[in-house]
C-alpha cells in the first residue's frame, strides 16, 4: 500500500485493516459504538486547528476525520448495509435536492430565505420517509450534542415560536437574576440548589451569545486559549524568578496576570 489522492486507496487500507487475519487486530475489535467516541473526537481537533488558525494541522485533522467516515462506512458495508459509495450519494443527493435554489430554480437567494427553504424540505423529507411530524417546537435537537450547543439550538427553536426577548440588555437582566439566586443558595449552604442554579445562569449566557450573533462553543474556546496563554506568561515569568505557581502568592500570580494582560494590548 502507499499513499494517494485517490479516495479508493484509502478505501482499500480501511478494508485491508478490516480483514480478518490479516488485518490489524485493533481495528477489527471495533464497532460503531466504540468508534464512535474517538468521531466525536476528530470533530472537536478539526474545530481546534481552525481556532488555531493552523491550516496545515487542519489537513491532517480533516483526515483523520475523513478516516472515521471511512472506518464507519467500512463496517456498514460488512454488515450488508451501505458502503462509502452509499454514503457519498445519500450526501450528494441531499444536497441537490436541499439546494434548489442553485441547481433548481426556487427562489431562495438570501441567507435567511435559504435557511426557511431548508427547514421546509427536512420537514418533507421527514413526512417522505414515514416519519412523524415533529412533536413540539423543541424536538429534533440531539441529545448528545455538547451542553452549550444542544441550549443553543433549544433557544433558537424557542425563538422560532416568539419565545424570545426582543433586547439582549433583558437577557443580561436574567443574567444577573441567576446571579443573585446564586448567592442566595451560597448564603443558605445549599450547595446541591447553588448548582443548580449555576446551571441556569449558563443557560441564559448561552441566550446573551445568541443575541449577540456569537456562537458560545466558539468564543468560550477562544476564552480557554486566553487563558492559557495568560497562565503560560506567569509560569514563564515565575521561571525566571526560579519558582513555580505552587512557590507563588495569589497576590504575585495576579499581579503577572495584569501584565499578561497589559502585553497583550501593546501587541
Amino acid at each position: 500500500m502507499k499513499p494517494s489522492r485517490d479516495i479508493s486507496r484509502l478505501i482499500e487500507i480501511m478494508a485491508a485493516l478490516r480483514t480478518p487475519g490479516s488485518g490489524c487486530p485493533w481495528d477489527l475489535e471495533q464497532t460503531f459504538d466504540s468508534i464512535a467516541p474517538y468521531t466525536l473526537e476528530e470533530a472537536y481537533e478539526v474545530a481546534d486547528a481552525i481556532a488555531r488558525g493552523d491550516l496545515a494541522h487542519l489537513k491532517d485533522e480533516l483526515g483523520d476525520l475523513l478516516l472515521q467516515v471511512v472506518f464507519h462506512a467500512r463496517m456498514a458495508q460488512e454488515q450488508g448495509v451501505f458502503d462509502f459509495g452509499g454514503v457519498v450519494e445519500a450526501i450528494t443527493t441531499k444536497l441537490v435536492r436541499r439546494h434548489p435554489h442553485v441547481f433548481a430554480d426556487a427562489d431562495g437567494k438570501t441567507a435567511e430565505a435559504v435557511k426557511g427553504l431548508w427547514e421546509r424540505i427536512k420537514a418533507e423529507e421527514r413526512a417522505a420517509r414515514g416519519e412523524p411530524a415533529e412533536a413540539g417546537a423543541l424536538a429534533g435537537v440531539p441529545v448528545a450534542l455538547p451542553a452549550l450547543t444542544r441550549a443553543l439550538k433549544l433557544q433558537n427553536k424557542a425563538g422560532q415560536v416568539g419565545f424570545d426577548w426582543n433586547d439582549p440588555r433583558a437577557v443580561l437582566a436574567k443574567i444577573r437574576e441567576e446571579a443573585d439566586e446564586i448567592e442566595a443558595a451560597l448564603d443558605a449552604q445549599d450547595e446541591a440548589h447553588a448548582a443548580t442554579e449555576v446551571g441556569d445562569l449558563l443557560f441564559a449566557v448561552v441566550n446573551l451569545a445568541r443575541h449577540l450573533d456569537a456562537d458560545p462553543e466558539g468564543i468560550l474556546r477562544a476564552t480557554n486559549l486566553k487563558f492559557e496563554r495568560r497562565f503560560a506568561f506567569i509560569e514563564r515569568a515565575l521561571a525566571a524568578q526560579g519558582k513555580t505557581p505552587k512557590d507563588a502568592t495569589l497576590a504575585e500570580m495576579d499581579a503577572l496576570w495584569d501584565a499578561a494582560k497589559a502585553e497583550e494590548k501593546r501587541k
